[in-house]
């Protein structure tokens, strides 16, 4: 850029002379051939070169390009003209150069052409010889597209049809921006506006993205015909995906159990509300030209189904932390690579309803009827399940899908995951479950990204006309798809294939630690894990069995033992509604309301707005007031707090903020001034604290969690400023989660070892440690200094966080270990799988594009009734196409040829199983 800087003005200058005649200034007469003697003053904007020529050269030199733009020098300067108004005329039907003695001049003499360096107006004759063909086949043969079938006004060529599909696949630019930008180039003065034909660009478009969807899947080799296309038939497929009898051994079937994972179908289910489309049109007026031959359903049927179907009352989710949403499209996706499926995508129309969803799913589930293993990756997997067979019991029977002799797992995609009661993280997760690899399900999530930017101009059309345009959108995506399997699936490899032997390696080292140890546990883990893995109605070994310690248990506990204590007689109450227990939890929770306000107090920016401060000071006020009425209950139980309040008060000078009122609870009068207390009130704060503890702990851990998920996903998919922002912002915020967590166990901590010394209490602290600010790490983080090889797990995953064990908490060790082991074989497991499924993808692709060029090959010779010509165009596309998947596959198979010097093995630490 430096060195262009200093030829800048160069540069300017060499466009400004290109304003005038350059080198031909002084040439007086035309060479546009040897007998030329006009004067030049035309020349060709498009044509190569800048010489000027006379009238009658240009016009000749433009009879195979009459839609060039031509400039006129007029003495002074350049200024735009047209062919058509330096005489030439196009005619059609005839040779170039050759007029027709019977021709028919376009209406009112004035056709326009649309082409991607403007708009155009021709002086058109057609041919009107006895054989002469229609206007439109006239038209047609000359690459240019008519507007309309019957006496067509206007065109558009190939070039341009061609140019815009291809610049609204990678730019998503609507029609009305493209139809913008030919209207500037045309005139981008509006001294000389061009002829409105935006109406018939859109109708041209979407004839064209039809014509070229049943060009590409053989529509015109059938002899049948286009009415006998059937539905989903217009997909691009994944064919790195199973297709029985295209790319799957001919004993696939016959595989052993264990090996059976390797010929699964992977499909994800999601919804997307940015897909809305509003109340315009209807399918009366605009029907759509793509009638569920490709990726949506046909609308008809659906909307049938959903009528029928609709009484079928939809259960109540029992997963609290999922809501639905807007309307918008549903989709069934190959979770795997990413590719929309064969009729798996529909309207919503009220929601994520289950009717909708479970069309989707069964009528995509039609073209894989013959698979007999499908893993199948939905948000709300966990509630959709469970009824659906019988769901599917009162739909239409051809709706029904034949499960008998089918292996069917329910998922949920790794980042929704979290969001998910422990049942579902445990139950429905991709990383526990065998023969998943490292399938993620989050692949609708991906291609969102890549749909959601047309979601602006498709909520604005009618419905046949979104659904064309996103068919259209969703077949290109899978087609690059394709066009990538060679670079895309050996990335993977070159990845999966250190990080399995690295998950071994450590898998290896841990089991040697344990078994060690504890041998026979070990021998029951696994045991339990290979029950499970064959049989999942087993018991989970990933399952936490031990009760965690809240203080909601503790205080129902306590107001169990008051009552008891009342049918006895026994009434410790000095207050007609609260209880001592109560007293002592209400002052727990004001406790921990003063912390969050004064962190919220402090979050303040340096110029806070008046809303700010004007919500905090409500909160501030209704604190103070539950204060006070909290400390007066508490002079019941606590007189001697009465004189220590008394004296704060003589002492201090400024008004006391809601956060700074000290409470005076038992741990603080022991620790603070040694007075005497209730015993009882100690008892009953000493067990309440014990349990914010082990709550408090429970979050950190449940954070550190989070938070390690959250950075794998920014790591692996977030790009861009904007995106970074908003991932930092939410990490942000877990950060600060953890630090609150922390601090509340910090807090309560130090009021069990006050509480220790008054209730003699030894050995507390093998249960509850002192929580450091090195110990707040994840479970595969090790402290500062500690490589992979000699890190140590934080005692915060090996704490006893439950009620009713011994004090050494070995049954809690033994169960946290239990679990851990039993990730780190399923992580080992995974990324083996995942190496596996990897070879077997590579060898399907390979395979589905030598049947598919088989394919091609067949369909040259199906129409045998043809003209010639035709017959020649349509051999002769179909074994280009067949010649192209060969090349296809020859260069990926020449791209992964490394594959086998890279999986040359590792030594192994020891010999263990990873299926």
């Amino acid at each position: 850029m430096a060195l262009w800087l200093d030829e800048r003005e160069k540069y300017l200058l060499e466009l400004i002379r290109l304003e005038g005649r350059g080198d031909y200034a002084s040439r007086e007469t035309c060479q546009g051939h040897s007998e030329c003697t006009s004067e030049p003053a035309y020349r060709c904007r498009d044509c190569f070169g800048t010489e000027l020529y006379c009238q009658a050269c240009i016009i000749n030199r433009h009879r195979e390009n009459p839609l060039h733009k031509i400039e006129f020098w007029n003495g002074c300067f350049f200024e735009d003209t047209t062919l058509k108004c330096l005489g030439l005329r196009i005619q059609l039907g005839h040779p170039i150069g050759e007029r027709c003695f019977n021709h028919s001049r376009a209406y009112d003499d004035d056709f326009v052409i649309l082409d991607t360096n403007g708009i155009h107006e021709l002086a058109l004759d057609f041919c009107s010889c006895e054989s002469a063909l229609s206007h439109v086949k006239q038209l047609l043969r000359a690459r240019w597209y008519p507007a309309t079938s019957a006496d067509p006004k206007s065109a558009a060529t190939f070039r341009l049809l061609e140019h815009f599909h291809m610049l609204t696949f990678e730019s998503k630019a609507s029609a009305f921006e493209y139809w913008q930008t030919l209207a500037r180039l045309t005139d981008n003065t509006g001294i000389k506006p061009c002829k409105d034909r935006y109406d018939s660009l859109l109708r041209m478009i979407k004839q064209w993205r039809n014509l070229k969807l049943l060009k590409r899947f053989g529509r015109g080799h059938d002899p049948s015909g286009i009415d006998a296309t059937k539905q989903g038939s217009c997909a691009v497929v994944c064919p790195a995906c199973p297709h029985p009898g295209k790319n799957l051994p001919e004993d696939w079937k016959a595989a052993l159990p264990d090996k059976r994972w390797l010929y699964a179908q992977f499909l994800a289910i999601d919804a997307n509300f940015r897909l809305a489309r509003k109340n315009v049109s209807s399918d009366r007026i605009d029907p759509g030209l793509s009638r569920g031959w490709a990726y949506f359903v046909e609308e008809t049927g659906f909307k049938e189904f959903l009528t029928d179907a609709g009484t079928v009352a939809q259960e109540k989710s029992k997963c609290a932390s999922h809501r639905l949403a807007a309307t918008g499209a549903g989709t069934v996706d190959c979770s795997r690579h990413n590719f929309k499926r064969p009729s798996g995508v529909g309207d919503l129309q009220r929601g994520e309803k289950y009717i909708n969803m479970d069309y989707l799913f069964f009528s995509t589930a039609q073209h894989s009827e013959d698979i007999v293993v499908l893993n199948i990756s939905y948000d709300i997997a966990c509630q959709w399940s469970k009824n659906l067979w019988g769901r599917m019991s009162r739909y239409p029977s051809r709706m029904h899908f034949a499960r008998d002799g089918k292996v069917m797992t329910f998922l949920v995609p790794k980042f929704h995951l979290p969001a998910h009661i422990t049942a579902c993280q445990i139950t429905f997760s991709h990383n526990f479950i065998k023969g998943m690899g490292r399938t993620d399900g989050e692949a609708p999530e991906r291609g969102w990204a890549n749909i959601n930017p047309v979601a602006t101009s498709t909520r604005e059309m009618g419905p046949g006309a979104r659904r064309d345009t996103l068919d259209d959108h969703f077949g290109d995506f899978n087609w690059k798809k394709v066009t990538n399997f060679g670079v895309s699936l050996l990335s993977k490899m070159k990845t999966a294939i250190p990080e399995r032997d690295r998950h071994q390696q450590d898998f290896d080292d841990f089991h040697l630690t344990i078994i060690g140890e504890r041998p026979g546990e070990v021998t029951q883990w696994n045991e339990a894990i290979e029950k499970w893995e064959a049989n999942t109605s087993n018991k989970n070994p990933f399952e936490t069995t031990t009760i965690t310690l809240t203080q909601a248990a503790v205080r129902l506990r306590l107001s169990q033992k008051e009552a008891e204590d009342l049918e006895r007689g026994f009434n410790n109450s000095l207050h007609t509604e609260i209880s001592p227990s109560v007293l002592v939890s209400s002052g727990i929770e004001l406790e921990e309301q003063q912390f969050r306000l004064q962190q919220d107090y402090n979050a303040l920016s340096g110029h806070p707005t008046d809303l700010q401060l004007t919500k905090l000071q409500e909160r501030s006020n209704a604190l103070l007031r539950k204060i006070e009425q909290w400390c007066k209950v508490q002079l019941l139980y606590m007189p001697a707090v009465g004189r220590l309040r008394a004296l704060a008060d003589a002492q201090s000078t400024r008004e006391e903020k809601a956060y700074d009122v000290k409470l005076w609870l038992p741990s603080k009068l022991k620790e603070a001034a040694e007075m005497s207390c209730d015993e009882q009130l100690c008892a009953f704060e000493w067990e309440l604290r014990c349990a914010q503890a082990h709550e408090a702990l429970d979050d950190v851990r449940r954070q550190l969690r989070l938070r390690a998920h959250l950075y794998k996903f920014k790591d692996a998919y977030i790009r861009g400023q904007r995106a970074n922002t908003r991932a930092s912002a939410v990490l942000g915020k877990v950060e600060q989660t953890i630090r609150t967590a922390a601090a509340r166990y910090r807090r309560a901590w130090a009021a069990v070892k006050t509480l220790s010394g008054v209730l003699d209490k030894p050995n507390w602290e093998v249960e509850l440690p002192e929580l450091l600010a090195a110990d707040v790490r994840g479970m595969s983080e090790g402290d500062i200094g500690q490589s992979e090889g000699n890190r140590t797990l934080s005692w915060i995953w090996k704490a006893r966080g439950v009620a009713a064990m011994g004090e050494d908490g070995e049954a809690v060790l033994s169960e946290a270990l239990r679990i851990e082991w039993c990730k780190s074989r399923a992580r080992a497991n995974r990324w083996a799988e995942e190496v596996e499924l990897l070879q077997e993808e590579m060898r399907r692709v390979a395979s589905f594009l030598s049947w598919h060029a088989g394919w091609w090959e067949e369909q040259a010779n199906r129409r045998t009734v043809l003209p010639a010509p035709e017959q020649e165009g349509i051999q002769g596309y179909a074994k280009r196409q067949a010649a192209l998947r060969r090349a296809m596959r020859d260069r990926f198979e020449k791209m992964w040829s490394v594959v086998p010097a890279l999986l040359q093995p590792m030594l192994p630490a020891i010999s263990l199983p990873v299926s």
